[in-house]
């Protein structure tokens, strides 16, 4: 039926061009962000479950970074145990050239002098391996600790404990006031140096576990990362293979929505030839 009150043609046909603008506008918005959902409106439940691995990827972001600083802390120890040991290897030669008897009044005061000053030197050492404030050899040791996970839990936590290197402590054990002035007392240095090399050996060994530790954390929180971010961008992002194929079928789709609107408001021009 021809009316002139009602075109239900030209009402088609712009509903037609009106779902495929907004088709249109979608696969637009697609192709100039590259994801398939880059709001909530696109759809919540995806940009959701998205987001939270986004929240995730970033929060790993800091346990990498507490790793980072753990391992720098421990380098610093390690460092500092490892010049110690060298001191006490060479407490250890000067010890033994004490301990000979016979030794002129001269000789045993050198040996005892060099003594001192490479005792001495261990708390030097000592107060001066800190990092950003934390020492892990001194009198308080304190501990590397690094972020196990993203969500802060205190139990998945790494903790690489410290030990006191200090003069006259459970590692090192010769003392402040050891000396090598006389033959016996040599000796008995000699006694304390054997023991504190054996358990800064054994400490060193720990530290040196709990830095390949740190390591393989941040290589396996690296390769977390990665995962999480390709997990998200199959969620969200876009194939623009489809959607310039989707975007080029539209645009000929909306073309011919324009002639069929055009072809239906015409149908008026019909009505009036009607009473020619």
């Amino acid at each position: 039926m021809i009316s002139v009150n009602t075109n239900t043609g030209a009402a088609v046909a712009l509903q037609s061009l009106n779902a495929t603008g907004r088709d249109l506008q979608i696969v637009q918005n697609r192709v100039s962000t590259g994801q398939k959902v880059a709001t909530a409106k696109d759809d919540g439940a995806v940009w959701a479950v998205a987001n939270k691995m986004k929240s995730d990827v970033s929060a790993y972001d800091k346990v990498s970074e507490s790793t980072d600083r753990a391992g720098a802390m421990l380098d610093t120890a390690t460092a500092a145990g490892t010049a110690i040991s060298d001191l006490l290897n060479q407490m250890k030669s000067t010890a033994v050239a004490a301990s000979q008897t016979g030794l002129s009044a001269s000789a045993q005061a050198n040996y005892d002098a060099q003594f001192k000053q490479l005792r001495d030197q261990v708390t030097s050492i000592i107060k001066n391996a800190s990092f950003d404030g934390a020492n892990m050899i001194g009198a308080t040791p304190a501990s590397a600790v690094a972020l196990g996970d993203a969500a802060g839990t205190a139990l998945n936590n790494i903790t690489i404990a410290g030990a006191d290197l200090s003069l006259g402590g459970s590692v090192v054990t010769v003392t402040a006031t050891s000396d090598v002035s006389t033959a016996a007392l040599a000796g008995t240095s000699l006694g304390l140096i054997n023991t504190s090399i054996d358990n800064l050996n054994k400490q060193l060994a720990t530290w040196g576990a709990g830095s390949a530790r740190l390591d393989n954390h941040k290589t396996f929180v690296g390769k977390l990362q990665d995962a999480l971010n390709s997990g998200i961008s199959s969620l969200t992002d876009a194939d623009l293979t489809k959607e310039s194929a989707k975007l080029t079928a539209l645009q000929t789709k909306q073309q011919l929505g324009v002639q069929a609107l055009s072809i239906a408001n015409q149908s008026s021009q019909i009505a009036l030839s009607l009473f020619r």
